[in-house]
């Protein structure tokens, strides 16, 4: 079978990484050394790593991070809130094996949505499912859900995403009703998936946000027992970074 042969079969079976990696052994020489198997393991290898890369891409697609976030980038230090060893551990994802939640709190601009999203990248790169919402917009698909009938689909979806990711938590008063829809989706979700919580609102307040104190009970002992918490402080990033545009120009 000659190269060009094979490289159509490649394509053909759409294994493209293998392609790419054959075309190249066939114009590199130093690969004529190698044993038959490690040449293999070349082509395996190559194969395996774009297929990762493209699945990688279509999970962070599906996220819709607000924010491209690193998890090296984030500012780390007593006087920011977060120590670098809380945030690696954090960064490793075994609270979101266990089903655990994190929350975040501090003032405007302080990080909270970067934090949150590098975390969802970290979650991302390890093959689970992520979902980032400001809350009033998530509130607004339930609505829309509920008037054309496809709520119980919507709840079904939710449940499946391994982390979901809520910004702006209680930064807009809540109905009656949309607390009793929260409820139904964090419900849904105990034991099966984790949630971040992004909120400028001091976790102490969040019981009275909710209204009525059974519902309150509910949805906090689905969220907040079992979760890291996180209080950003420092001045407003977007402060710091204003200051410095201006004293660059």
């Amino acid at each position: 079978m000659t190269l060009q042969i094979m490289l159509d079969k490649l394509r053909m079976l759409r294994l493209p990484g293998m392609r790419e990696g054959l075309d190249e052994q066939a114009s590199q020489p130093r690969y004529r050394e190698l044993s038959f198997e490690e040449r293999l393991g070349f082509l395996i290898e190559r194969e395996f790593t774009l297929r990762e890369e493209k699945r990688l891409h279509r999970r962070l697609r599906d996220a819709r991070f607000r924010e491209k976030a690193s998890i090296g980038d984030v500012t780390v230090g007593g006087k920011h809130g977060i120590e670098r060893n809380q945030l690696l551990s954090l960064a490793q994802c075994d609270w979101l094996r266990q089903h655990q939640n994190v929350i975040i709190t501090g003032a405007t601009g302080v990080g909270k949505t970067y934090l949150g999203s590098a975390l969802g990248r970290c979650a991302c790169e390890q093959g689970f499912s992520v979902r980032y919402y400001r809350s009033k917009r998530l509130l607004n698909e339930v609505e829309r859900s509920l008037a054309d009938g496809s709520w119980g689909k919507h709840l079904d979806g939710l449940a499946r995403i391994s982390l979901l990711i809520l910004d702006d938590w209680f930064r807009d008063p809540l109905t009656a009703d949309q607390v009793r829809h929260l409820l139904e989706i964090f419900d849904d979700r105990w034991q099966q998936g984790s949630t971040i919580l992004i909120s400028q609102m001091p976790l102490d307040n969040w019981h009275s946000c909710l209204k009525d104190p059974t519902l309150a009970d509910a949805i906090l002992d689905r969220l907040v027992h079992n979760a890291h918490r996180i209080n950003l402080k420092g001045e407003s990033q977007r402060k710091l970074q204003a200051g410095k545009i201006s004293a660059d120009t």
